[in-house]
């Protein structure tokens, strides 16, 4: 099975900026469906001091097609110096679904 369908990865410091970005993203078709994950802690290193954070992660349906245009929203719209912005390829699914995820995020589906 041939997909164009990916999951975008990225965390947010809190509920408000995550929810705002999900429907800037579902608004923009940049994304079919954005699920906000809260209660997610990152442990991490930044600047030399070890970090201990809650997060809500945002996970991003969208497609292969409109990755860099969903890559510069998200740096548009995140309060994060360097936001977690990762990229996983779909290799199966249902095929009603990931056709759905792809004609709502793509180009083509731009009013």
């Amino acid at each position: 099975m041939t997909t164009d369908a990916i999951l975008v990865l990225c965390s947010c410091p809190d509920e408000a900026t995550a929810a705002d970005i999900a429907r800037e993203l579902v608004r923009d078709r940049l994304a079919a469906c954005v699920q906000r994950l809260a209660g997610v802690r990152s442990v991490y290193r930044w600047d030399g001091l070890l970090k201990d954070e809650p997060e809500v992660l945002l996970v991003i349906k969208s497609a292969i097609s409109t990755y860099q245009a969903l890559e510069m929203r998200l740096k548009a719209l995140h309060p994060y110096d360097v936001p977690e912005i990762i990229a996983l390829p779909v290799v199966a699914g249902s095929g009603e679904y990931l056709s759905w995820v792809t004609a709502e995020s793509t180009a083509a589906s731009h009013e």
